[in-house]
């Protein structure tokens, strides 16, 4: 892209482009966009953002995004708190919401293990989610974790982590696509998945 007449205007499409799928050409359509657009509305958008940052919170049960210490699906009288869903972050929870087959609660991991890009089992929420199924009388938990190696690495490291427990262990059907996010797939096909879950050992022992 060709020098921009203005440093500043050139630092706001920098800032932009650092968004995923935010290319220098869609950055500078944001950034002259805001130029066009009174003072206050500008304000009102920075403000919802700093907002944001400052006080969003994660759920203190399921690690969800949250404005309140206890997210509204959890804090919901009508979901099947002892069935958990286990996703690798919010998108693959939206996902699964989407879907409205699903009754249960979920518990956010925040990744998947990938030492290559130097995620560790000690920066997910396993050991919360251990703790959960020990405390809050949970009978199955649902790993609905991406269809990738890295996705099934951590299957495979919380089924062996959860068999001390008299807890029962599905995964969902393989109707996803191998390599796919949960983000990507389609509300049918995910939905499907979820209602026809299968045990985990089903899946996996020949593996």
């Amino acid at each position: 892209m060709e020098a921009l007449p203005s440093k500043l205007l050139e630092r706001t499409v920098e800032e932009f482009s650092k968004l995923p799928g935010v290319g220098k050409q869609t950055a500078l359509r944001f950034a002259l966009h805001l130029l066009r657009q009174n003072k206050s509305d500008v304000a009102l958008f920075t403000s919802t953002i700093d907002q944001m940052m400052a006080d969003i919170k994660l759920c203190k049960h399921c690690h969800c995004i949250s404005d309140s210490d206890v997210c509204e699906i959890c804090s919901n009288p009508k979901r099947q708190k002892d069935v958990v869903c286990v996703v690798e972050n919010i998108q693959g929870l939206m996902a699964i919401e989407h879907t409205a087959q699903f009754t249960g609660v979920y518990h956010v991991l925040g990744g998947v293990i990938s030492p290559i890009d130097g995620i560790g089992i000690n920066d997910l929420t396993i050991t919360q989610l251990l703790e959960r199924v020990e405390k809050e009388g949970v009978k199955e938990v649902i790993l609905a974790l991406p269809t990738t190696m890295e996705g099934d690495t951590t299957n495979f490291y919380i089924h062996r982590q959860l068999q001390r427990f008299p807890v029962q262990v599905s995964t969902i059907a393989r109707g996803v696509a191998i390599g796919d996010n949960l983000e990507y797939a389609d509300e049918i096909t995910l939905g499907r998945s979820i209602v026809n879950r299968v045990p985990f050992d089903s899946v996996y022992k020949n593996n």
